[in-house]
């Protein structure tokens, strides 16, 4: 069987499905390589890199003519920029990466006219033996490092306490909102380059983990009992709950250097936690990085990847901040992406078990029809019957917590 990796034609994006050093795997696997010509150049791999791992260098027509496609967007992740890529697939191909599939269901189902068998990422359900699978905390790992070395670039001071002959620099204080994998880097980073930190979380179970890595975590007197979700997301609250959690983290806020904005909601917009007002609470000079502006954005003055400047505070809202560290990025996509594969594909043929909940929650497309249960809904189509049982291992356990946020 032969897969496919293709070089991304999205704006912007530097990272690569498969790096030279996760090969080997699928090889001993009886799985062929063909890697498109440049795919991994943006981040740091040469042709020459895959092809003394085995691989073969082609180009894009050729690539296309594989089993299984791997890449890091498709579909609605890939926006326009995929639709030419649509005329090259065909029926029954597989595809694999990151589809966006909650944010743009019209994008998977015009994968679905095609006939290809598209399967989404982001999909990949919080059960411990999918762990190794899940590219959404991988990147908001990279994220939310990334973000407070944004800030830092941004804001007008030094992050640590420093005691020099010229006197005594007081630390920054950064303000996370949002603990789950990228608030949780964020916080770590924040407290390596030695600022202060707050941290606030929706979820109450958040608390340790925001502790454990020298935060302080931030009371605001609300009932937060339900406002935790399937799988350790957080749940979406009604507005009277978040009107009255922006007046209270208005506080907070004007007391910050730095305020690092995660949360999301997955399929749904960002909530607004930060008005307007609040930032015109902010000393000038001060800076919000929001990593929810793609969804609308926690803060009311960010503008997706745009750097906005209101009341003298700095906004950012970056939306692809993995692919600003695309050697990593990808190092730690293509394990995901690698085991995943293996747990599809067994002694070169396909293993696509319906009951498996890790197979069923990230197949979107199949035979011509969107077969994602949720997207269906999405799509205002009629439900599909379910599948025929099969036998299924039980007993999942739910993945560590932390990850209710980006």
């Amino acid at each position: 069987m032969k897969i496919a990796v293709v070089k991304e034609t999205f704006p912007g994006e530097r990272r690569v499905a498969l790096i030279p050093g996760s090969l080997a795997p699928l090889q001993k696997a009886g799985l062929h390589v063909l890697v498109e010509s440049g795919a991994g150049l943006a981040a740091g791999y040469s042709d020459e890199l895959y092809r003394l791992k085995g691989a073969q260098v082609v180009d894009r027509s050729e690539a296309f003519q594989a089993d299984v496609m791997l890449g890091v967007r498709w579909a609605g992740a890939a926006l326009n920029h995929g639709r030419d890529d649509l005329a090259r697939l065909r029926r029954g191909q597989m595809v694999i990466g990151m589809c966006d599939p909650l944010g743009s269901p019209q994008a998977v189902a015009e994968h679905a006219n095609v006939g290809v068998q598209l399967f989404g990422l982001e999909l990949i359900p919080r059960i411990t033996r999918a762990q190794s699978m899940d590219v959404l905390s991988s990147m908001a790992t990279v994220a939310g490092y990334r973000a407070v070395l944004l800030a830092a670039l941004e804001l007008p001071k030094m992050f640590p306490l420093m005691m020099t002959a010229a006197g005594t620099l007081k630390p920054a204080h950064v303000f996370v909102i949002g603990a789950g994998v990228a608030g949780l880097q964020a916080i770590a980073t924040a407290r390596r380059l030695g600022a202060i930190v707050h941290a606030y979380d929706v979820r109450p179970a958040a608390r340790e983990q925001c502790e454990s890595l020298g935060a302080k975590f931030v009371e605001l007197p609300l009932e937060t009992g339900n406002a935790e979700g399937q799988g350790g997301y957080a749940q979406a609250m009604d507005e009277d709950f978040y009107r009255r959690q922006r007046d209270l983290m208005a506080t907070v806020v004007a007391q910050s250097d730095v305020v690092i904005c995660t949360a999301a909601i997955p399929g749904k917009a960002s909530p607004l936690l930060i008005t307007e007002q609040a930032v015109e609470g902010m000393a000038p000079g001060s800076v919000i990085v929001d990593l929810a502006a793609e969804r609308g954005g926690n803060c009311q003055a960010s503008v997706a990847d745009q750097r906005v400047e209101k009341h003298g505070v700095i906004i950012l809202g970056p939306t692809n901040l993995a692919s600003e560290i695309p050697d990593h990025a990808s190092q730690m996509y293509a394990r995901n992406i690698s085991t995943f594969l293996a747990h599809l594909i067994r002694k070169g043929e396909r293993h696509l078990d319906r009951q498996d909940p890790i197979t069923a929650d990230t197949w979107l497309t199949d035979e011509g029809q969107v077969v994602h249960p949720r997207l269906r809904g999405l799509l205002q189509l009629e439900p599909l019957p379910p599948p025929s049982p099969e036998p299924t291992s039980s007993g999942e356990n739910t993945a560590a917590a932390g990850r209710g946020s980006l």
